[in-house]
């Protein structure tokens, strides 16, 4: 169902170093959700900005040796410049140091307290420094013996302090989350926030005195105090669209679709966020999603370890596009993802260069030898030939998913959808054959081919747009079609491209990439066996690019130890909480059986029914996340790291020996 506005925020960032993955990672996700939506023609209107108070940005400014809004004013900077260089479509930005946000924090702080919602009171606990949060110390996990003043940023505070009503909302909370189970996602999250609000739910602390931190919006009911952080912070998400001051328009927008958030904000935006809007009579967000970290391999990105990702880094080595393809293509939402520049590259020359740089190539190429450079003649109808008609289906097919998936918050999942088309309409070429067909004198079928395949891309572009806007607008110009953001519409209705026009001259869309390390021979890949370190049995060491190393050889009896056969794919599909691997049925000879496959980056489960595989069928069982998997599948690993089936050349009976 297409809702009537859309309204998205990210977390505002802290001012108090560059902006790093993380932080693009999560803007970028909102503006693909704030494009599709703008490509099914509905209004949205997209936040982001800086959170520019509290002890974090006051520490950094006097490490800088500058004033707090003097490390504000150059370090926002830094965001706003890559938000251009990533082609952010953010409708506002705001920043919480400027009159439009901080006079509205103080009307409801004001308001809060004439009304009894916030009081005075002595705290005396531990304080955690990093976090900028009080904490009490049954939360800290301490080890046997161990003191809350052994931990790192924990310190013993007492002062005087206001404090909000937050504990009393606590029951009416947790029947909030239980009747209204989209409100936080995924669903483990709002497990976890019931959980925490199991435990007995204190009062919040929204001040800190100006002897220990002055750098805050201040209390107008006491000028001694400022704001904590994140009272101040959490209000950005109203005042920014009107509250208490553009009534109409705070209407327009509020609530919320998404709140966009890392999970280690969770509490904040779960359990502080809707006990305010409910003291100040406001309407709950959405939905609030909280998205894994990326990981450097599987440690978490960490300034001291010095592995924080660098996005211009990666924009200026291999441009915005890829990158952001990446970034939405990799990540399972709500899951933890790793980024390695390996794998970058490997995505990057599978699914760009290699299946949708190459497809592009290949259309306008024998365009212009054999059309002089416009779009063939096409049926002005669906296709109804089988091949044609089928091509058009599986584009349509993925339009769907495409929806489905914004939906359900799975681009990944869309995203497979459509590359798997793109590679449908590179399977259909192959079949087709044009290059055989430009032999022949009559040109009909040549042209009906190039037609369909280039009516493919232009749907195919659509759906890629608010992921890759910059190369799919150059595509959509190289089949001839004006430089303008396109609608769902057009992805689903065939015919758009018209016999005649100019096609664009041929691009290289996406040039191939490389590590600049020593390139790789292709090796054979044991794909079907993941070990319980999560390594691919089998797997090799990289080799050098003039030839493998030496190797021990064996004898032809040593050979035929291992017992190779053909098996058909009979049933295919992914496993769950596991991005890279799929469970298939198949049948070898007069058997069935299963194996698990970590091919899940390379193929879709649709795509491998009916195939003719090779498979070692005398190995080892092994058991992969409770799945049993009975045989490994062979592929090959090219030197880009797209990983191809081994099959047979012609057809050829199940249960076959290879030999």
């Amino acid at each position: 169902m297409i809702p009537d506005k859309f309204y998205i925020t990210t977390p505002i960032y802290y001012v108090n170093d560059r902006p790093h993955i993380g932080h693009a990672y999560t803007t970028i996700l909102a503006d693909v959700l704030s494009r599709f939506h703008r490509l099914l023609g509905v209004p949205t209107w997209f936040l982001t900005g800086t959170d520019e108070h509290g002890q974090k940005v006051q520490q950094a400014a006097a490490r800088a040796g500058l004033t707090p809004q003097e490390q504000a004013d150059r370090t926002v900077v830094r965001f706003q410049e890559l938000w251009k260089r990533l082609e952010i479509t953010n409708d506002d930005f705001i920043r919480t140091t400027e009159p439009r946000h901080a006079d509205v924090v103080k009307e409801i702080l004001q308001d809060l307290y004439d009304r009894g919602e916030i009081y005075r009171a002595e705290y005396d606990g531990w304080y955690d420094v990093g976090s900028e949060t009080f904490v009490n110390e049954r939360d800290l996990n301490l080890a046997p013996g161990q003191s809350p003043a052994d931990l790192p940023n924990i310190v013993r505070i007492r002062e005087s302090n206001y404090f909000f009503r937050m504990s009393q909302y606590q029951e009416w909370l947790i029947r909030y989350i239980e009747e209204h189970p989209r409100f936080i996602q995924p669903d483990f999250r709002r497990n976890e926030t019931l959980g925490f609000l199991r435990k007995p739910l204190n009062d919040l602390c929204i001040s800190r005195p100006k002897s220990r931190l002055a750098w805050g919006i201040e209390l107008p009911f006491d000028p001694d105090y400022v704001c904590y952080v994140w009272f101040d912070a959490l209000v950005n998400y109203i005042s920014a669209i009107g509250y208490r001051r553009d009534e109409a328009r705070f209407r327009r927008w509020w609530p919320a679709s998404y709140h966009l958030i890392g999970k280690d904000i969770l509490t904040t935006h779960t359990v502080y966020w809707p006990t305010m809007l409910k003291a100040m009579g406001l309407p709950m967000p959405e939905c609030v999603f909280a998205h894994g970290w990326w990981l450097v391999g599987q440690t978490k990105m960490s300034k001291s370890l010095g592995n924080v990702v660098n996005p211009m880094d990666m924009i200026d080595r291999y441009g915005v596009d890829p990158f952001r393809y990446f970034l939405m293509a990799e990540m399972v939402l709500g899951q933890d993802a790793s980024f390695t520049e390996e794998a970058f590259v490997r995505r990057y020359n599978a699914d760009l260069a290699n299946d949708l740089g190459n497809l592009l190539s290949r259309v306008l190429k024998l365009a212009y030898a054999h059309f002089e450079g416009k779009v063939p003649e096409g049926p002005s109808e669906t296709p109804r030939t089988i091949a044609e008609g089928d091509l058009w289906h599986a584009v349509q097919s993925a339009a769907s998913e495409v929806e489905s998936s914004i939906a359900e918050m799975r681009i990944d999942a869309g995203l497979a959808r459509v590359m798997e088309a793109v590679r449908e309409t590179n399977r259909y070429l192959e079949q087709k054959q044009p290059w055989s067909q430009a032999k022949d004198s009559d040109r009909r079928p040549l042209a009906l081919t190039l037609y369909t395949a280039a009516e493919a891309l232009r749907s195919i572009s659509a759906l890629l747009w608010p992921v890759m806007p910059g190369k799919m607008i150059e595509l959509r110009v190289a089949l001839g079609l004006p430089v303008d953001a396109p609608r769902i519409e057009g992805a689903k209705q065939w015919g758009v491209l018209q016999p005649g026009a100019s096609l664009g001259m041929p691009v290289m869309l996406f040039p191939r990439a490389r590590l600049e390390k020593a390139a790789t021979a292709p090796v054979a890949t044991a794909a079907g066996v993941v070990t319980a370190e999560g390594k691919g049995a089998g797997s090799q060491k990289k080799q050098s690019a003039v030839g493998p190393p030496p190797t021990e050889t064996i004898s032809y009896e040593d050979f035929m130890k291992a017992d190779l056969r053909t098996a058909r794919v009979l049933a295919a599909e992914r496993m769950p909480n596991a991005d890279k691997l799929l469970r298939l049925e198949i049948e070898v000879g007069a058997e069935r059986r299963q194996i698990v496959a970590g091919i899940a980056k390379h193929y879709t489960p649709e795509s491998l029914i009916g195939r003719t595989i090779i498979v070692v069928a005398n190995l080892k069982p092994a058991n992969i996340r409770g799945i049993e998997s009975c045989g490994m599948l062979l592929a090959v690993t090219t030197d880009d790291g797209a990983l191809r089936l081994l099959t047979t050349d012609g057809d050829a009976p199940t249960g076959a020996r290879v030999k």
